[in-house]
């Protein structure tokens, strides 16, 4: 297993955790996987000790801190819970521990849901502490995929064969993928290191076994279709076409009275240098298109586009004078896998703080009126400053006007 250290784990407890699966070691010989410690996805309602992504599932796990140790912990989900028979008392009134547990793996897994990313089971770990001999939880519990356990190598490695159980294993570029939607900061690991630890490679396992079975030739003599000579009516049908031919060349060659053979043709009316949208003048400046659409990116929507397909991303800018003052445009059209895809990257795009698309210099532009379309396959975006740098509200329209500029030309 692999560990990726993002941040400080948020309990006491997550030392532990930390420590165990270090334990289990790199490589698949005891588990395998990738775990991210200290990270707290977008929409995560509290900072996780871990996630871990494992071949057939995810775990979610949340370090609970007990007031003292424990010889038995009765821990049901919808219940009170109790230390060696003595109800434990929360300081914000909550029934239990578990129920801020469970809704940190609900958010985790909507995220997976909401990035389309490769579905895995993803169940939660609520890792006690500082000791606890035995837990008791009801069956229904257990069977929701939740498990309360102090976290040691034997435990998290049970945990982990009774919840990762996932039919599809996932392979080593969709684990790039998650692992990018779930950690807000640092790369992922490429999809050379995610094999060792287990990944699948994009080639099905059923596949590469499949037997081949050679099929002996036959030898078969191929009937050949006997020549026909071409008969007297289609010599005369020849002839008669090349005596047409050869009226028409004179014809074209010979010059006429009027104009002379060898006249100059008139040139072809030229490109216009500006577009105007809506009475407000654009004038283009720069283009570029790139096949990595996901390089171009930040914030959630690379996440997006790390794990979703993307054919192009055109760019271009313009510039334009409002009330006497110049502004520059960024417009951004990107060409999706389909039509749900572009409805689905542009609710992401259009939330607030979610990220965009670079400019052409390979930096955001900041502080910029944004504005997004969608229409078919593609999503348009518009980033608009003023020459300066500085943004303003009052250009809003004109991001708006530039969702109808071309991106080509």
């Amino acid at each position: 297993m692999r560990l990726i250290r993002l941040g400080a784990e948020p309990s006491a407890i997550g030392a532990d955790v930390r420590a165990a699966l270090t334990a289990i070691g790199a490589g698949t010989g005891v588990l395998g996987g990738v775990a991210l410690i200290g990270v707290q996805p977008p929409d995560c309602p509290v900072p996780l000790d871990a996630i871990v992504v494992l071949p057939k599932g995810v775990l979610v796990i949340v370090g609970v801190d007990l007031p003292d140790p424990a010889v038995k912990l009765e821990a049901p989900l919808g219940g009170q819970w109790k230390i060696d028979g003595w109800p434990l008392v929360s300081q914000d009134g909550a029934p239990n521990p578990a129920t801020e547990a469970v809704a940190a793996a609900t958010a985790v897994a909507q995220r997976i849901q909401a990035m389309r990313a490769e579905p895995l089971p993803v169940s939660t770990v609520v890792a006690v502490g500082p000791f606890v001999s035995q837990v008791v939880q009801p069956t229904s519990d257990l069977n929701r995929g939740v498990r309360v356990l102090h976290p040691k190598v034997s435990t998290l490695l049970s945990a982990a064969r009774e919840l990762a159980t996932s039919s599809v294993p996932c392979t080593a570029d969709h684990a790039v993928k998650l692992l990018a939607i779930l950690q807000t900061t640092g790369t992922p690991p490429d999809a050379r290191m995610l094999l060792a630890e287990g990944f699948s490679d994009a080639v099905s396992p059923d596949l590469a076994a499949a037997h081949t079975m050679l099929i002996p030739k036959v030898h078969a003599r191929i009937p050949m279709p006997r020549k026909r000579l071409p008969t007297k009516a289609v010599y005369l049908a020849l002839g008669g076409l090349v005596a047409l031919l050869l009226l028409m060349w004179l014809l074209v060659a010979l010059p006429g009275d009027d104009k002379p053979a060898d006249a100059t043709p008139t040139p072809s009316a030229t490109q216009p240098t500006t577009v105007v949208v809506d009475g407000t003048t654009f004038v283009p400046k720069d283009t570029r298109k790139d096949k990595d659409c996901q390089a171009q990116a930040f914030g959630d929507v690379k996440a997006w586009l790390i794990a979703n397909e993307c054919a192009e991303l055109q760019r271009a800018t313009y510039e334009t004078t409002v009330q006497g003052k110049q502004a520059t445009v960024l417009v951004a059209d990107l060409d999706l896998l389909d039509v749900p895809s572009a409805a689905a990257f542009h609710k992401v795009v259009a939330a607030p703080g979610s990220g965009g698309v670079n400019g052409l210099d390979g930096k955001p532009v900041p502080n910029a009126t944004f504005s997004a379309g969608v229409k078919g396959t593609r999503v348009q975006l518009t980033f608009v400053v003023w020459s300066g740098g500085a943004g303003d509200p009052a250009l809003d329209p004109i991001a708006k006007q530039a969702l109808r500029l071309p991106t080509a030309r």
